[in-house]
């Protein structure tokens, strides 16, 4: 700066002292005294203007300045401002970023749960359809027997043998020695139909291998009679179900003929 204020006096002196020449070339000069006079003045009146150039450009300078520094306050103002909002919307991203991460894993746990339920489900109905299916493919269990081999109730525990069947889905009764062994473990319905000769006695029961788990008695007073006895009863499957005399009598006797039959008979009714 005072540099260029010293090239600036030096010029202004330049062109003070050549149009001083250039004056005094047009000019009477009347005496010494008066040349040096109108020198003095001419030489104030060009530091007056120099001194008011620098002046002005002091204030130019000056403006320029408080110009620039308002410049540079807006400018940090606005850096300042946009470094906060990229701070406040990094924050609220990160924030964001953070919600979204949590959601994803609570979505994610609820996925893997909701699935392993859905296997677990899937796997329980499939198992039961195979039951299901094999169970239907499994052929029905039902016999009915009759034709009773030996009248006389007169020997302990005896099992009564029914030697024909109409029926015998399964195969499960064996007319030979009157048992019926479950060819495959369900529930079950027994029946046993009996009749005795008249002034005759019957006391029989209805067996589960070994168990008795129905009763009947039955007396055949002046004429020839019938009963029944009959249970439901869940069997496993190679379990037995038979008929035997419960006490035994020489008087103790059953009866058939063409309008009475002893009969057996069961059938399977669920799995």
């Amino acid at each position: 700066m005072k540099m260029r204020f010293s090239l600036l006096f030096v010029f202004v002196i330049f062109v003070g002292i050549y149009s001083y020449n250039f004056s005094e070339a047009r000019e009477p000069v009347c005496s010494k005294f008066s040349y040096e006079e109108q020198l003095l003045e001419k030489m104030i009146r060009t530091e007056i203007k120099v001194e008011t150039m620098v002046n002005e450009n002091k204030k130019t300078e000056d403006n320029v300045i408080s110009t620039l520094g308002d410049i540079k306050q807006t400018v940090s103002y606005f850096t300042d401002m946009f470094a906060d909002m990229r701070e406040n919307i990094t924050d609220d991203m990160l924030k964001r970023g953070d919600e979204l991460e949590r959601r994803e894993d609570s979505f994610k746990k609820l996925f893997e749960e909701t699935k392993s339920n859905l296997t677990s489900d899937i796997a329980a109905k499939k198992e039961e359809l195979i039951q299901l299916q094999e169970k239907l493919a499994q052929p029905p269990v039902a016999f009915y027997a009759h034709h009773l081999k030996d009248m006389f109730l007169d020997t302990t525990d005896e099992i009564l043998i029914f030697g024909k069947t109409f029926t015998n889905e399964g195969t499960g009764y064996d007319t030979s020695t009157g048992l019926f062994t479950a060819p495959v473990g369900g529930l079950y319905k027994f029946d046993v139909h009996i009749c005795t000769i008249h002034n005759k006695y019957a006391y029989l029961g209805l067996v589960l291998d070994g168990n008795v788990i129905a009763l009947h008695a039955h007396y055949g007073d002046a004429s020839h009679g019938c009963g029944s006895v009959g249970a439901i009863i869940r069997v496993r499957s190679g379990e037995k179900v038979w008929v035997k005399a419960t006490t035994y009598h020489s008087s103790y006797q059953l009866h058939q003929d063409s309008l009475r039959m002893n009969t057996f008979s069961g059938v399977l009714v669920n799995y």
